[in-house]
């Protein structure tokens, strides 16, 4: 679900840059990493003159572990492991061909999620019938503006190659992984036997 939710992300990006007439030669957004854009490798020309939407890092988010989960199929109760949620930490770098015009770029991205920053299947477009997307139930996610510290940001472009570019950093809340196997199952109590003793005979 991490790459089906960045596609579809970088798919509404690209819709409102379209809406705003600033998308005349295909996709602004490419969803690649940005450590590769200044490099031979085959990517990096994908990715020049675009604004590239990368991930960073992954974490769980904690205050929903250990959530019960199990549903009751055909009166045997099924207990799952439980579900895992994720924030994902995802990077805008604008790595157009002028500074001015990446600065410009990057700050339409912060325009478009202040004006939309939940996501959910009823208020978000994107190809069901394509793989993997067709096995997409139902998913709710939101989108906040993260500020590292100075040092966090020295510290990301250094592990990011040490080229900086013009970004924006979002925190992404929550994606849920989740595999429906039941590792166990039990029938269901549906009657319960009461024998009364008579305790004075």
């Amino acid at each position: 679900m991490i790459y089906e939710t960045l596609q579809i992300i970088a798919d509404e990006v690209n819709v409102f840059f379209r809406q705003q007439g600033l998308a005349d030669d295909g996709d602004v957004v490419v969803l690649d990493n940005i450590a590769l854009a200044d490099s031979d490798h085959e990517s990096a020309a994908e990715m020049a003159n675009k604004v590239v939407l990368s991930l960073l890092t992954i974490d769980e988010e904690a205050t929903l572990r250990n959530m019960p989960n199990k549903s009751v199929v055909n009166n045997r109760t099924e207990y799952k492991n439980e579900k895992i949620n994720l924030n994902l930490y995802v990077l805008f770098s604008g790595n157009k061909t002028f500074y001015k015009d990446s600065l410009r770029f990057v700050s339409k991205v912060i325009e478009f999620f202040q004006s939309k920053n939940k996501y959910t299947q009823a208020n978000t477009s994107f190809n069901r019938s394509l793989p993997p997307f067709d096995e997409i139930e139902e998913f709710r996610f939101t989108l906040e503006l993260y500020t590292p510290t100075f040092e966090d940001l020295n510290y990301i472009w250094g592990t990011l190659g040490g080229k900086q570019y013009p970004s924006a950093l979002y925190k992404l809340s929550l994606v849920t992984i989740y595999h429906n196997r039941p590792v166990a199952e039990a029938p269901n109590l549906n009657e319960v036997d009461i024998n009364l003793i008579d305790t004075n005979a």
